[in-house]
């Protein structure tokens, strides 16, 4: 199983990861506790282990947006945590060619299919940290990133999901920011199944 540790911040965030080498990190765009400016996302890439993948995290972007940041290299993927529709999605590769995943709060959001690459499964607040009945996770025809107050006090059960990655953000924080302890521990425990 893949694994994401999402909203990336500060060099040490990017000398955590590097150390123990998840999959893939997030960078969030949009409004957040966790918001990166472009400029910053792109001084932290440079610091980036090349093995590790880049997804920025979008709400509603503009597509311009979302290409800059794709062309200056600084993400390797999209990931759309909004309402941005298919002809959005659309739109938008015609203009990138990264690949996307798009994010559907179960429970809240319709199951629809769309025409990307991964679908993302949140809670019904997504940031919040709270998870959400996974029995309710359905198969889909892309793989699954499953995300929401995923920790390590639950990834053993996280873990028994038939998903393609975890997602982790607040469950490897302590007082609002990553914690290499828990960064440490959460990819020891996914990596060891």
């Amino acid at each position: 199983m893949k694994i994401k540790i999402c909203g990336l911040f500060r060099e040490e965030d990017i000398a955590y990861v590097n150390k123990y080498k998840p999959d893939y990190i997030g960078f969030v765009f949009a409004a957040s506790k966790r918001q990166v400016t472009k400029e910053k996302a792109y001084a932290l890439k440079q610091l980036l282990d090349p093995d590790i993948q880049a997804v920025g995290v979008f709400v509603n972007a503009s597509m311009t947006f979302i290409s800059e940041i794709v062309q200056d290299h600084i993400i390797d993927l999209i990931q759309l945590h909004g309402q941005e529709d298919e002809q959005y999605i659309k739109e938008l590769k015609e203009v990138v060619d990264v690949p996307i995943i798009k994010a559907m709060r179960v429970g809240k959001d319709e199951m629809k299919s769309y025409d990307v690459d991964y679908y993302l499964l949140d809670g019904v607040r997504p940031g919040s940290g709270q998870s959400f009945d996974w029995s309710q996770i359905q198969e889909l025809e892309h793989p699954i990133f499953l995300a929401g107050g995923i920790s390590e006090e639950n990834i053993q059960e996280a873990l028994k999901t038939n998903v393609y990655a975890l997602d982790l953000s607040s469950g490897v924080e302590k007082q609002g920011v990553k914690n290499e302890a828990l960064i440490k521990e959460v990819i020891r425990s996914v990596r060891n199944g």
